[in-house]
C-alpha cells in the first residue's frame, strides 16, 4: 500500500469488515463532516490531530491529497479509525419517527400469568418492545414451564417485590428502583412476592 494513496485506505475498510460506499467517498467532505459533527473550529481539529491550519483547510477543500501519516493523525484527532475516513454513516438520513402512549388508553394483553400494557404499540418496525407488566403469577407453577424468545431483555421494577427466576441462575428477589438485563434465549420466569399484584417495566429488543 502506497503511503501517499489515500483510496487503498478503502481497501483497508472492507479488509478489516466495514462496509465501503460503491462510489468513491469524498474524502473533503467527509473530513469538515466529522469536525463540523463535534462542533470543531479549523483550528481547533487542526490542533487535536497536530496539523497546520493551512494542511487541514488544503484537505477539507479537495486541495490536497493527504499523506498516510496525515490521515493517521487525523483518524486519532477524531478519534475514529482511517477506514472510518473512507466510510460514511449507513444512514445519512436522520429519521424523526415519534410515538406517544397515553395511560389511560392502555393496549392490553392479559394471560394467566401477566398482564401486559403494550408501548408504543403504533410505531412500527421498532428495534424494541417496551411494555408496562402487572404480575399476576404467584409461584412457578402457574407457568407451563420457562419463557423464552429472540433478543434481549431489560427489566425495571415499579412497585411490589418480584422474584425473577432465571435457567442459569439461583431466584433473585427484586423490589421498586432494581433492574436486570438478560439473554431472553435463557429461560426466565417472574413471580410476585408482595401481597398486591407487582409492576414492572419491560423492554424487549426485537432481532
Amino acid at each position: 500500500m502506497s503511503g501517499n494513496d489515500p483510496k487503498s485506505l478503502i481497501r483497508v475498510a472492507r479488509d478489516n469488515g466495514e462496509e465501503a460506499s460503491a462510489a468513491p467517498v469524498d474524502l473533503g467532505a467527509r473530513v469538515r463532516a466529522l469536525r463540523k459533527e463535534r462542533d470543531w473550529t479549523l483550528e481547533q481539529a487542526a490542533q487535536k490531530a497536530g496539523l497546520a491550519r493551512s494542511t487541514l483547510s488544503k484537505i477539507e477543500n479537495g486541495q490536497m491529497s493527504p499523506t498516510y501519516d496525515a490521515l493517521k493523525k487525523l483518524a486519532e484527532g477524531l478519534d475514529i479509525s482511517i477506514p472510518q475516513l473512507f466510510t460514511p454513516p449507513s444512514k445519512a438520513q436522520v429519521n424523526g419517527r415519534m410515538v406517544m402512549s397515553r395511560r389511560d388508553a392502555p393496549v392490553r394483553h392479559v394471560t394467566a400469568t401477566y398482564e401486559h400494557d403494550l408501548l408504543a404499540e403504533a410505531l412500527t418496525q421498532k428495534k424494541m418492545l417496551p411494555y408496562h407488566a402487572r404480575i399476576r403469577a404467584r409461584r412457578m407453577e402457574d407457568f407451563d414451564g420457562w419463557v423464552r424468545h429472540d433478543g434481549e431483555e431489560f427489566l425495571y421494577v415499579l412497585t411490589g417485590t418480584i422474584r425473577l427466576y432465571t435457567e442459569f441462575y439461583e431466584p433473585v428477589e427484586m423490589s421498586r428502583g432494581d433492574s436486570a438485563y438478560y439473554d431472553g434465549t435463557m429461560g426466565h420466569n417472574v413471580i410476585s412476592i408482595s401481597a398486591e399484584d407487582a409492576t414492572i417495566l419491560w423492554v424487549t429488543s426485537l432481532v
